[in-house]
């Protein structure tokens, strides 16, 4: 009974596996590209020497700087600091935003880490980055170059790309409730007090390899999809009804196959 089980958990979990993966196929880069148009627009807008995002990290439970711009930004990026530490961690933490003058008149400015990124600012925005779910990150804003500190306004300005932001993380999250969907799945096939103790090795036999499988002609596909989806809207046009006569050929080619199996059985 045990092994029928775990054999439907792992035929299960496959089928939640594959598509997480071509979502986080279809999906990868995205974010990224976005954030990292984010932040470049906030620099020419502000016209500030630096601008960049972090992320929160729960597995190191520290904020990520994920992307950067302008002439100052790009020492801080792949670059963490914990969640009590500095400004960023200051923002995260409460979910209030900030602008200061004088960055070094303030105790909560992290100078060390500053030095790490080859750049010491005068003067910061800081806005949270959040959704339904709570905060994920921060956005920063360095040094004006034709101003001397930022003002309120500043702090609104930043607030709307941070939103944007935000939008753009929650829409690539694939992963974030993939483990709770996964372990109800399990639950509901070998109960609640079983599910614990085989959820790790279920998951690890059922998803091992998708990622890695890059020959398979299914990647070929959704990674190619994920780059149409970049496209002009007119030209989605017409692959979405190139695929629709691709899916409706491939349906009728499998329909002989199956009725075939049948009939042999």
């Amino acid at each position: 009974m045990t092994d029928r089980l775990s054999s439907e958990a792992l035929e299960l979990l496959r089928a939640i596996g594959l598509r997480a993966e071509a979502a986080r196929r279809l999906r990868i880069g995205s974010a990224e590209a976005v954030l990292r148009s984010i932040v470049e627009a906030t620099v020419a807008l502000f016209r500030a020497e630096a601008a960049s995002i972090a992320l929160y990290d729960p597995a190191t439970d520290k904020l990520v700087f994920r992307v950067a711009a302008g002439a100052q930004g790009q020492g801080v990026v792949g670059l963490s600091v914990p969640t009590s530490q500095g400004l960023v961690g200051y923002v995260y933490t409460t979910g209030q935003a900030l602008a200061l003058a004088d960055v070094l008149k303030d105790k909560r400015f992290g100078r060390q880490f500053a030095e790490k990124t080859q750049y010491v600012p005068r003067s910061i925005v800081a806005v949270p980055l959040t959704d339904d779910h709570g905060t994920m990150g921060v956005l920063e804003v360095l040094d004006k170059r034709d101003e001397a500190s930022f003002s309120l306004r500043d702090i609104e300005l930043a607030s709307v790309f941070a939103r944007q932001a935000a939008v753009a993380i929650g829409a690539s999250r694939v992963e974030r409730d993939l483990s709770e969907l996964l372990r109800s799945a399990v639950a509901s096939l070998v109960g609640d007090e079983a599910a614990d103790a085989p959820l790790d090795e279920l998951v690890t036999a059922a998803t091992s390899g998708l990622a890695r499988d890059d020959e398979s002609q299914l990647w070929v596909l959704v990674d190619r999809i994920a780059r149409i989806g970049r496209a002009d809207p007119s030209q989605l046009a017409l692959v979405a009804d190139l695929l629709g006569v691709a899916a409706e050929h491939a349906e009728r080619a499998a329909r002989p196959r199956r009725s075939s199996r049948i009939r042999a059985r």
